[in-house]
């Protein structure tokens, strides 16, 4: 592969494998349609030559886009695995990686660097942007570590995964999911069923998170027997929990009565992820939420990481990027950089 910079806004790469340019490309020209709408460039196929033009820091943006999927791509060819047809979600983390190698802070987190891939029994789970990249990290370095940002960021997810994984390599005995089942607008009293039954929704995210790691039929087996334990942050009252992965969601929603409590649970041998965002409260008007009672109160506290995500970080519909940031415009970071990990 070459590449050769005519003028000051126009790239011309050439690359040495027409094989491989079909997966690059994507169906009709996806990929780099892709590209386009991301970055604002133009891109142009001559044979196994794409030119690219547009702004110069967007071109460049482009250039280690495409250099970085071809270089995916040439791996798994040489790995013996088969090479995979790339998803529009790759293209993007390969975007964003490279926006922020090209400003001179991947230095930390590259695309290329298949190392923080978590194993699940149904999938390998990858990050997609440089943020989740050190989010995974910081899951695997710290015992508690606080995931902060908006929806769609991965937060939750991320963290599931690795509980699977840790739990997959016996690294844990048991899972632990919870989550506060605060009212958003609704009653729970006008819910159908018995307690269980009206609880069960606020936890279906966390429930479809481990269906998508893990066949069905072993989620119902290991809730069956206690490995994986799926319940309202009420009842991790006067427990310890230990040899456990602990993940509390939608963190934003305790007191910091209930915050404390949970930080306290902490057994030997466990792990706990807190997370949640901010700009998104749905306690009675007033009342402090108990994950920004404790951002503040756990500042400089040695173990504990703090990882907040932004806007640039959502790997759902394009559409939610855009929202986020409007609603954002106005609110400022959520912990001050001396804090984050």
């Amino acid at each position: 592969m070459s590449t050769e910079t005519i003028g000051t806004s126009a790239i011309q790469l050439e690359f040495d494998d027409h094989g491989l340019l079909p997966f690059l490309f994507g169906d009709h020209d996806r990929n780099l349609a892709r590209i386009e709408q991301k970055l604002g460039v133009s891109l142009a196929c001559f044979g196994n030559t794409v030119r690219i033009s547009g702004e110069e820091g967007a071109c460049a943006t482009a250039r280690t886009t495409l250099e970085s999927l071809y270089g995916r791509l040439a791996g798994e060819r040489d790995s013996g695995g088969g090479v995979v047809p790339l998803e529009l979600g790759i293209v993007d983390a390969a975007i964003k990686y490279a926006a922020v190698e090209d400003s001179g802070g991947g230095d930390d987190a590259r695309f290329d660097d298949r190392s923080a891939t978590l194993g699940t029994w149904r999938r390998g789970v990858e990050p997609r942007s440089p943020n989740q990249h050190a989010y995974i990290e910081a899951l695997r370095r710290d015992e508690l570590v606080f995931g902060l940002g908006p929806a769609g960021t991965g937060k939750t997810y991320l963290a599931v995964a690795m509980a699977v994984a840790m739990l997959k390599e016996r690294k844990v005995d048991r899972l632990i999911l919870s989550r506060p089942a605060v009212e958003a607008g609704e009653r729970l009293g006008f819910l159908p069923g018995d307690l269980r039954e009206k609880i069960d929704p606020y936890l279906r995210p966390l429930y479809d998170a481990l269906y998508d790691m893990m066949s069905g039929e072993q989620v119902e087996r290991q809730l069956a027997a206690g490995e994986i334990e799926v319940a309202p942050l009420a009842f991790m009252r006067g427990r310890t929990l230990s040899n456990a992965f602990v993940i509390l969601d939608e963190a934003q929603n305790t007191t910091p009565t209930q915050m404390k409590m949970f930080l306290t649970r902490l057994g030997e041998n466990s792990r706990m992820v807190v997370t949640g965002d901010l700009s998104q409260i749905d306690l009675p008007f007033g009342a402090k939420s108990g994950l920004r009672d404790a951002t503040d109160t756990l500042k400089g506290v040695k173990g504990i990481s703090y990882v907040e995500f932004t806007a640039a970080d959502v790997v759902r519909h394009p559409l939610v990027t855009r929202i986020v940031h409007a609603y954002n415009r106005k609110e400022g970071p959520l912990i001050s950089e001396d804090n984050k990990q």
